[in-house]
């Protein structure tokens, strides 16, 4: 299919795995474990049980009636901030650490920017009795502290990087190291749909629940599976990717991927990649970043430790490129304005990337009869701060 990875680990022109050659064993065997459990019918039913009875999935799917009065449509928010952990990233942990099982890895390792990913990946390492290890940026420990007091409560330890800018990329970057000293009994837990063939492909895979539920959901609640719209917000991807999946061959459904552009996308603080960045290689994959003349990775910023990163996940490359997705941005202010709107108008505090996605409907003209999801991929308990502080200036 036109936007399915292909048998070399690319979509389209982007993708791969640019890995050094300690890491091609553990590739390999992680693809093939991947191939076998995702027909796996033991795996598949086991996995099931546990999104709905420790996950409790399927995530609602809310019509928001004060937010759809005021845009003039009809808006149905994806509650993916009600699972188990706050957000998207238990979906692909949950289905990781089966992997790691299947592989016979003890040890996992994970990044994480926000904390979310961090603290399912915790999660799931005291589920199943595996040792834990996240690395997580100096920067992001102090402005997600709850995150970090989450993960640690939950067993995992958490190594802070001082290296670069002190957030996502650099977590990466040193997950990566390990995973290289550690071959043969760790895992890399990747939170979201970037890094070498086969992990854009497997956290694709297990997000795509989002939307094959969004689909079932508005059939029941309108007649329609199919949605005008669908917003998100990107970072790495992959709660975009989870939303957006199912609905990519529906050239109908109008798809919008919102970035992070922090003070402007012309300030030097920002971390719009689809504006900023050109094809280039980082973590592994060939996609778009954000460098320098020289190809040298530039730093991103954002208010969102989530969104906070310079490249994007390889599918999200080949979706730009080819014009299925509409990529977007919106600044910190956008981002802080939308989520104090939905704190009024329907009573739910977003997680600040998930703020994100809600800042395009500022910027977006939709008609009274379109319906219009968005994936509220978080709650915001780790950004109560951050909101606190603001509000008040």
């Amino acid at each position: 299919m036109k936007y399915e990875i292909d048998e070399f680990g690319y979509y389209g022109e982007f993708g791969g795995a640019y890995i050094p050659e300690l890491l091609y064993n553990n590739l390999h065997q992680l693809k093939a474990a991947y191939k076998e459990i995702a027909t796996d019918e033991t795996f598949i039913g086991t996995l099931n049980e546990l999104l709905t009875d420790y996950v409790g999935r399927p995530s609602p799917l809310y019509y928001a009636k004060r937010l759809s009065e005021h845009y003039q449509t009809n808006i149905y928010l994806k509650r993916e901030d009600l699972n188990h952990t706050g957000a998207h990233k238990i979906n692909n942990t949950i289905g990781q650490i089966f992997l790691a099982q299947r592989m016979r890895k003890k040890r996992i390792i994970a990044e994480t920017g926000a904390g979310q990913h961090g603290v399912a990946t915790a999660t799931v390492c005291a589920l199943m009795g595996l040792e834990c290890i996240v690395y997580m940026g100096a920067t992001d420990i102090e402005r997600q502290q709850p995150n970090v007091d989450r993960m640690q409560l939950l067993g995992a330890r958490v190594v802070p990087v001082h290296s670069g800018s002190q957030t996502l990329k650099d977590a990466t970057n040193e997950a990566i190291r390990d995973w290289i000293a550690h071959p043969d009994d760790t895992h890399y837990i990747i939170g979201s749909v970037v890094g070498p063939d086969p992990y854009p492909e497997i956290v694709t895979h297990f997000q795509s629940i989002i939307g094959k539920e969004i689909a079932i959901q508005l059939a029941e609640k309108t007649g329609n599976k199919n949605p005008t719209a669908i917003i998100a917000c990107v970072g790495g991807g992959s709660n975009a990717i989870g939303a957006f999946h199912h609905f990519l061959s529906d050239e109908k459904v109008a798809l919008y991927a919102v970035e992070g552009s922090g003070e402007g996308i012309y300030s030097g603080r920002t971390a719009a990649t689809m504006v900023q960045g050109k094809p280039g290689i980082i973590h592994g994959s060939k996609t778009y970043l954000m460098q320098d003349g020289d190809g040298q990775i530039t730093e991103p910023y954002c208010i969102s430790a989530g969104l906070d990163y310079p490249g994007i996940g390889p599918l999200h490359a080949h979706l730009f490129r080819e014009k299925r997705v509409h990529y977007m941005h919106a600044t910190d202010d956008d981002a802080l304005t939308a989520a104090y709107q939905l704190m009024k108008f329907e009573g739910i505090i977003p997680a600040l990337e998930s703020a994100h996605a809600f800042a395009a409907l500022k910027k977006i003209k939709f008609l009274q009869t379109d319906t219009v999801v968005i994936n509220l991929s978080g709650r915001g308990d780790k950004d109560l701060t951050t909101y606190v502080n603001n509000k008040q200036q």
